[in-house]
């Protein structure tokens, strides 16, 4: 038998060797899906007992893995105890990336990691550089235990008097893993199902815990690193300094947009005091950047609030983290390029610093793709499913940068739609990282030769 298991490791190595980083973390994603689906699909895994159809698994089964949130079912009330923990493993795996989750057994057992295992595991947190990856991968591992297991702590303490010391923990645990990770997922339908964390909306513990938390989480494992390392902002990188400004102008912007567009109305936050309008809002403002928990009625926003959730959604969290979209720097140098031609200079700049012209293409090729996809998709439901077109854009959008909000339920798509939904989610989670990866880290070959240039009429 150890014969065989050599000669299989020797024959998976080959065959792993001669493929790309990028398309291992495709494949393995995928591969993960597919174990997700089937474990879905077994009755064990449904409070019923009845086993769950194969489209419904695989929908769950991808959003947890994507980190995503939308569901058919609400996760109480269709998923058992074994369901419910066969998302929760599903969602670390997919927040953290499957390198970490394989990295925890090799440092257990304290093996080596090759040079193949230390590129992918660098790729999968949007780091180019291989040097000091094995350190800052223990740092992402510690540092995501530990705030997972603080915040668990947090809500666990909350809902003891409530719910009792067992389930209080289960809960706590599993809504930090979710928070933490970006998915959204949540167990809270035992009260009422699909209201999400509505019930909480008023409670400034539980609502202060899981937006820090997904903050956190959305800051990216680099950014994480060098504030611990480095702790003095003005010598941290321009990287992190910028997302720490981006991130923060995000989170205010969207709390005052929500606040001013909300205010008054009282299917959302119309009928709630002053200090709770403001911390709805700024939980808003937070969850739509990809968290995907619902604290006031998705389907009740004003058409402007719609809005701005759909840039904020498109937007997203930071690179290497466990957030999806577009990305905060990403998107502000798409900005800056903007603000830059429009002044009729070529040198894109920030922070007395020059951005190179390739990583300019970059954003703006990513930008392009997801904005394009959404767009799309956004079509393709209000046609297919009957949704207005404003409801088919959030889910559309929402699925792409791995949001998890729903204006009229993912439920009430046509079947058609929700397959398209899947590869959005899959597509948001993978595909963006993956494009990214191949545009950022890979070598650029130069073209053998150019045709002549010709002028156009622009603008």
């Amino acid at each position: 038998m150890y014969w065989m298991y050599l000669v299989l490791r020797r024959k998976l190595g080959r065959f792993l060797s001669g493929i790309s980083t990028t398309r291992i973390i495709a494949l393995a994603f995928a591969l993960i899906i597919c174990i997700g689906t089937g474990l879905l699909m077994l009755p064990v895994a449904s409070r019923s007992g009845v086993g769950c159809s194969f489209r419904g698994a695989l929908f769950t089964a991808t959003s947890a893995t994507c980190v995503t949130g939308l569901t058919l079912f609400d996760t109480w009330t269709q998923w058992s105890g074994f369901g419910q923990v066969v998302i929760l493993g599903l969602i670390e795996v997919g927040g953290l990336g499957f390198m970490s989750a394989a990295s925890v057994f090799v440092f257990l057992l304290r093996g080596r990691m090759g040079m193949k295992q230390r590129l992918v595991m660098a790729q999968s947190m949007s780091v180019d550089d291989m040097s000091g990856v094995i350190r800052l991968q223990k740092i992402v591992l510690a540092g995501s235990l530990g705030i997972q297991g603080t915040g668990a702590l947090i809500l666990a303490l909350r809902f003891w008097p409530e719910l009792g010391l067992k389930k209080a923990v289960r809960w706590g645990i599993f809504h930090s893993v979710s928070a933490f990770c970006n998915a959204g997922f949540d167990i809270m339908g035992c009260f009422d199902p699909g209201t999400s964390v509505m019930r909480y909306n008023r409670d400034p513990i539980v609502c202060l815990t899981l937006m820090a938390l997904v903050v956190l989480g959305g800051l990216g494992f680099f950014v994480w690193e060098e504030v611990v390392r480095v702790r003095e902002f003005r010598k941290m990188s321009v990287y992190t300094r910028l997302v720490l400004i981006i991130t923060g102008v995000l989170l205010l912007g969207g709390t005052l947009a929500f606040a001013v567009l909300e205010w008054n109305n009282p299917g959302t936050i119309g009928e709630m005091n002053w200090f709770e309008k403001l911390l709805n809002a700024a939980f808003q403002s937070v969850t739509v950047r990809t968290a995907g928990f619902v604290a006031v009625d998705q389907a009740a926003l004003t058409d402007a609030s719609k809005g701005v959730s759909i840039v904020l959604m498109l937007i997203g969290g930071s690179s290497g983290s466990t957030a999806g979209g577009i990305k905060t720097v990403t998107i502000l140098v798409m900005f800056l390029f903007l603000w830059t031609r429009a002044r009729g200079r070529e040198a894109v700049t920030v922070f007395k610093r020059t951005i190179p012209d390739s990583q300019v293409l970059d954003a703006m090729t990513i930008c392009s793709i997801v904005v394009a996809l959404a767009i799309f998709g956004g079509v393709f439901i209000s046609a297919t499913s009957g949704f207005s077109f404003a409801d088919a854009l959030y889910e559309s959008a929402s699925a792409i940068a791995t949001v998890g909000l729903s204006a009229q339920g993912s439920a009430n798509l046509s079947v058609s739609a929700q397959y398209l939904i899947i590869l959005y989610m899959y597509f948001g989670r993978v595909g963006v990282l993956t494009i990214s990866l191949g545009l950022l880290a890979a070598d650029r070959t130069r073209d053998r030769f150019r045709y002549a240039e010709t002028r156009l009429m622009i603008g």
